[in-house]
């Protein structure tokens, strides 16, 4: 492993300066994905800025009913926390798809947002890949895809995001709270990460320096029936093939005056599936109704020679979530 400096910051103002102009400082908190990737030599950073004594370890709730969860807080602590598991539970249900719960205890919740792509072509040094190298290419694309991206992919990039959590907190229409050198901004969770294009490397919208403090879950989704559930090769922790979180609020007459639909194992980034919440707003949410909305955004899929089992995958498994929610107990 390359030498590297080490820092321990006692203020998010400290960490910050700390990383500021400094292209090859990485912060540390967890460290579950980041020292894995620095022992292959993926990841070579010349300083390490520990954020791990940070005060931003705590949930609050916030005074409009909203929940705000430090970028520190361990994975395991959020989704075992009594106001997460009870208003938002497909959050609760993400976290505890991912992972062992060793890596639970360890990893973080910023840390989960930032966690790199587990495209093998990514990891192996020997390989093209332009995230890793940019203008390298893509070896993927004419290798080994089974698990690749079938939404919004490039010619130079066909990686998928792997958190789970992303994909509940884009779905429950959560923002990412960032602090830096220009001061401090809060970003929409289905925003926060790109598309590849032909920038590969760039995995979210974080400026140089700028450190995640928060995610906050808005007051409008909590209590509403909300899941997650994700297909993969194994009954045991794994990622995702495909993972789809959904919120669904009715209206008395029992059509649907608001869903809130993600998929995870798509695409670049989390897939927030605005063409089939717009294509069902104000309809019942019937078998048929959901199936020609699930239609109008799965559609824009472009498979490659092995993944398009994942186009009528995500169909069924988010047919099946929407069904479940639409017949869940309504929140009092």
């Amino acid at each position: 492993m390359k030498p590297f400096a080490y820092v321990r910051a006692r203020t998010v103002e400290e960490a910050t300066a700390a990383h500021a102009g400094r292209p090859g400082a990485r912060y540390l908190a967890g460290g579950t994905n980041l020292v894995d990737l620095m022992k292959l030599g993926v990841e070579t950073p010349d300083t390490l800025v520990d954020i791990t004594r940070l005060p931003l370890d705590t949930v609050e709730e916030l005074p409009d009913g909203g929940l705000r969860a430090g970028a520190t807080v361990r994975n395991s602590d959020l989704a075992a926390h009594p106001l997460v598991r009870a208003r938002y539970p497909a959050v609760s249900r993400a976290l505890l798809s991912g992972a062992s719960a060793q890596l639970r205890n360890t990893a973080t919740t910023g840390g989960n947002l930032l966690q790199r792509t587990r495209c093998p072509y990514f990891q192996d040094l020997t390989k093209p890949c332009g995230k890793r190298a940019p203008g390298s290419g893509c070896g993927a694309r004419d290798g080994v895809h089974r698990d690749h991206a079938v939404l919004g992919h490039s010619a130079r990039c066909i990686a998928t995001h792997p958190s789970d959590l992303a994909v509940a907190l884009a779905a429950l229409d959560a923002d990412v709270e960032l602090a830096g050198p220009d001061g401090e901004r809060s970003v929409p969770a289905a925003e926060f990460h790109r598309l590849p294009g032909d920038r590969p490397e760039r995995d979210t919208v974080v400026a140089p320096g700028e450190l995640v403090t928060a995610v906050t879950l808005p007051a409008a989704t909590a209590g509403l029936p909300s899941a997650y559930r994700k297909a993969r090769d194994r009954a045991s922790y794994a990622f995702a093939l495909v993972s789809v979180a959904a919120v669904l609020d009715l209206a008395a007459d029992g059509t649907v005056r608001r869903l809130g639909l993600a998929f995870g194992g798509l695409a670049h980034r989390p897939w927030r599936a605005r063409r089939a919440e717009e294509a069902l707003r104000g309809a019942p949410p019937t078998a048929a109704h959901v199936s020609r909305a699930l239609a109008a955004e799965l559609d824009a899929a472009e498979p490659l020679r092995d993944n398009a089992y994942k186009v009528p995958l995500a169909h069924r498994l988010a047919a099946d979530v929407i069904a479940g929610l639409a017949g869940a107990p309504r929140p009092s």
